[in-house]
């Protein structure tokens, strides 16, 4: 599910790739150093920048990684940072939608910056492996709770897992993964992974950890 992901772009998705646009000539990098700052190729970040390509999370997470962005700014918010006490409240249906094959995601608390966790609600369209190019995989930890239907997780090192509706999983995200509905319709699942940005950053320097 990395980089090779393209469908016809929603307005969202234009207006997503023009912030990765922006983020990139506000540090006046090329095109071709972005994509080797961020670990992502050329062609893909172009297509991602023109409205092209409605990119997968691991792709987002290495191009927040690479321009030291929050994931936030490329949805249209500004994160707010704040030393103690911050929280934030995301209304039903008000999170940043984004979208990707077998994937409708909703990205929630995105007015909080360096947060050690990134919620989503994720709607699962995806019915068999077919509907990815390959596995997703990036740095840290992600955690997969069911909230309807049913759901089979694929996975590198370990035998499909099945979850049914109340059902959690939590795996190291670096092993290569991708998850389908098994039930009729889609299925929703809460899913939560570790930030790209605070998963490179020493553990001594991450201050509170929240994992």
């Amino acid at each position: 599910m990395d980089s090779h992901l393209s469908k016809p772009a929603d307005p969202s998705t234009t207006d997503l790739g023009r912030r990765v646009r922006a983020a990139r000539q506000a540090q006046d990098l090329t095109l071709e150093t972005a994509s080797r700052l961020c670990g992502v190729s050329r062609s893909t970040l172009s297509k991602v920048e023109n409205g092209l390509m409605s990119p997968t999370f691991d792709v987002l997470q290495k191009i927040v990684l690479g321009l030291k962005i929050e994931i936030g700014e490329l949805f249209g918010s500004t994160p707010k940072v704040s030393a103690s006490g911050r929280r934030a409240l995301t209304r039903k249906d008000e999170g940043q939608r984004h979208a990707y094959r077998g994937y409708q995601m909703e990205l929630l608390a995105t007015d909080l910056a360096h947060k050690a966790m990134l919620p989503f609600r994720i709607r699962i369209s995806a019915h068999t492996l077919d509907a990815f190019d390959d596995w997703g995989r990036h740095e840290g930890e992600e955690f997969l709770y069911v909230i309807s239907g049913s759901v089979c997780l694929y996975s590198e090192l370990y035998a499909p897992t099945h979850l049914n509706a109340g059902d959690s999983l939590y795996f190291d995200s670096r092993t290569g993964h991708a998850a389908v509905s098994t039930s009729d319709e889609d299925a929703e699942v809460l899913w939560m992974a570790t930030n790209a940005d605070l998963a490179h950053t020493p553990p001594a320097v991450v201050e509170p950890a929240k994992k």
